[in-house]
């Protein structure tokens, strides 16, 4: 089709500089002409491969190649006519030059109007045969924007009718881009009674920007589905696959500005070390994993008791790093024999302990296996870490430890007053041996690290919620007014490596957990994501759950905090516990455990942590003080 166009553009050039006269021009060797130039253009055609480009592709880089092709073919004609035709064939010349130059103009603008043509009727007949049609606002006008409305018009993605841009630049709105008008963030109402918007793109980057979040609330709101694109460098050779483009999550919603931590300080702590991360293979442990090996330790040994999900995590860290050296230990923190020989085989130079049991009402009905999970195994690692000279260990806890209103929250505080107190150990601990006490004396820096709810963990509300609604509901939720405070599993990660780096040792460090969400709230934005409303899923209240609270606190009302280089790490004090207390009280839980009497272990628990007063509990009778 080329050649034909560039063929017949000669030709006309050619007869309108001759001013048609059809007799001088057969006489005057005009097909020696036209032949050269049809044997010209092929050669220089089809080494520039023209001819190989998809046509719904084109774009203004082949435009560019249409106009070098014509005019390579016309210098390079216009210097064989000069050389060749004219003194072999002792031809006067027929003004050839004003003929090569009113066909460049032709033979372009025929060759691009063919690839403009082709190009709007693929996608014209695409769209017009497609059966499923989803009319679409792209949010934004400026390039990424521009360019995700290329990606999917040339994607095959012909679903897809986009209706508009979506900006709040009065420099903007009101005009065409490639086409397509631009619409203000307060049409969108408007905007989908006109044009009966089904869905909303936006990309994934800085999803709080003021106006973003405008844009994405209202549709919310107007049931109108919001999809994420991902950045322009993560889409596939350039091009924007289907599976890509993804329904917004609510964990996009709650996403926070990035934060920034200090990689160098984190990377001189333990690139070149041997790095134990206990719990390796739950929610936290294995995020933990993920971004310590970024920092290129010399070992890191991944121990849980949950053997499929440790086996997921080593496919996982063989693909992604091959040439990380990890080893995987299946073993239960609680058994010290165990634990034991790990340590002494691989001797870690720093500790993340993320083991624990944490489920509230599954502990409230086995307090045994709390005590043994979360004090008697976090006691074991940390003895285990003095014993072994380790450098930092630093201990995952959670804001139910503070004033816990249930088994689960008390253990972990009960943790963490161990873990403080061996902070505190005196040379009189250990005897009248001068020389024993010195060396004993533990060189470890103890640190605990204490967060909220992270979102997408394994059991927590949002993955709960997100398969009730897939089965159509109804959504549980325990109570109208709980509220939880929520941060995604990467960022507290990157804080709990941050704190661990600052800590010298007693620290509890906490986390800025940003604004408490009100878990029905939550339960109703998912809900309209999903494009259903409250019709199509019901809310169902079952009321609160053993040792469960309205309201988490991050820290005492006692407590005050001491900030950090660090906006989102605060250093809370709390009241210091002598070791010599706090491990005479620990051994009698441990040995209360031993028997099964649940009441005297939790009443044990209640003397240890004075502020633990049940909630919606079996052990609340042990508040009264005419029990104790």
């Amino acid at each position: 089709m080329d050649q034909v166009i560039t063929s017949w553009a000669f030709i006309l050039s050619f007869f309108l500089i001759k001013q048609f006269e059809f007799v001088n021009i057969l006489r005057g060797h005009f097909f020696i002409y036209i032949g050269l130039y049809c044997c010209v253009s092929v050669v220089v055609f089809y080494m520039m491969r023209l001819h190989t480009g998809l046509i719904r592709y084109s774009s203004i880089q082949d435009v560019y190649r249409i106009f070098t092709a014509v005019l390579t073919s016309s210098l390079t004609y216009s210097a064989l006519v000069n050389i060749w035709v004219e003194p072999v064939y002792h031809i006067d010349s027929v003004n050839i030059y004003v003929v090569l130059i009113l066909n460049f103009f032709i033979s372009a603008s025929l060759l691009t109007m063919l690839r403009i043509g082709a190009k709007s009727m693929f996608f014209f007949l695409r769209r017009n045969t497609t059966d499923e049609k989803e009319t679409v606002l792209i949010y934004g006008a400026d390039s990424y924007s521009i360019l995700v409305k290329h990606a999917l018009e040339a994607s095959g993605m012909g679903k897809f009718v986009i209706a508009g841009f979506l900006d709040d630049n009065p420099n903007k709105v009101n005009k065409d881009i490639h086409q397509v008008r631009v619409y203000h963030v307060d049409e969108i109402e408007k905007l989908q009674n006109k044009l009966y918007i089904d869905k909303l793109l936006v990309l994934s980057e800085d999803l709080k920007a003021p106006a973003k979040k405008q844009a994405i609330e209202k549709c919310i709101e107007l049931g109108i589905k919001v999809l994420t694109v991902p950045p322009t460098d993560e889409w596939m050779s350039g091009h924007l696959r289907m599976n890509q483009i993804q329904d917004l999550k609510i964990e996009d919603l709650l996403q926070r500005p990035p934060i920034v931590i200090e990689n160098d300080r984190i990377s001189n702590d333990i690139a070149g070390k041997r790095v134990l991360v206990t719990g390796g293979a739950g929610s936290i442990g294995s995020e933990i994993v993920r971004q310590v090996l970024n920092y290129k330790p010399e070992m890191l040994i991944i121990c849980d008791q949950a053997e499929s999900p440790l086996h997921e995590l080593q496919l996982e860290i063989e693909e992604t790093y091959p040439d990380a050296n990890i080893v995987l230990c299946v073993g239960d923190i609680q058994n010290f024999d165990r634990m034991y020989a790990m340590f002494k085989e691989h001797t870690p130079q720093f500790v993340y302990h993320a083991a624990a049991y944490k489920h509230v009402p599954m502990m409230e009905n086995n307090p045994s296996e709390a005590i043994l999970t979360n004090v008697k195994g976090t006691k074991n690692l940390a003895d285990l870490s003095m014993s072994f000279d380790v450098e930092k260990f630093v201990m995952i806890s959670t804001d139910k430890a503070v004033n816990p209103t249930n088994i689960m929250g008390a253990s972990k505080r009960i943790a963490e007053i161990y873990i403080q107190s061996l902070n505190t150990m005196r040379p009189e601990d250990f005897g009248n041996d001068d020389s024993l006490s010195e060396m004993l004396l533990p060189h470890t820096k103890f640190i605990t690290t204490r967060f909220g709810n992270v979102l997408g963990s394994n059991g927590s509300v949002i993955p709960r919620f997100r398969s009730q609604i897939e089965k159509g509901g109804p959504i549980t939720v325990t109570h109208p007014d709980i509220t939880r405070y929520f941060m995604t599993i990467p960022e507290a990660v990157q804080l709990v490596l941050e704190a661990g780096t600052m800590g010298n040792g007693g620290e509890i460090f906490i986390f800025d957990m940003g604004e408490p969400v009100k878990i029905v709230d939550l339960a109703k934005k998912m809900i309209k994501l999903a494009g259903l409303t409250a019709k199509d899923i019901e809310i169902v209240y079952t009321g609160l759950r053993p040792g469960e609270k309205l309201y988490e606190e991050l820290l005492n009302e006692e407590e005050q905090t001491i900030p950090t280089h660090h906006s989102k790490i605060k250093i809370s004090k709390v009241r210091q516990y002598a070791y010599d207390k706090v491990v005479l009280d620990l051994n009698e839980l441990i040995s209360l455990n031993k028997h099964g009497d649940d009441t005297k272990v939790v009443r044990k628990m209640k003397d240890i942590v004075p502020e633990f007063i049940s909630k919606n509990s079996r052990f609340e009778k042990l508040d009264s003080p005419l029990v104790n």
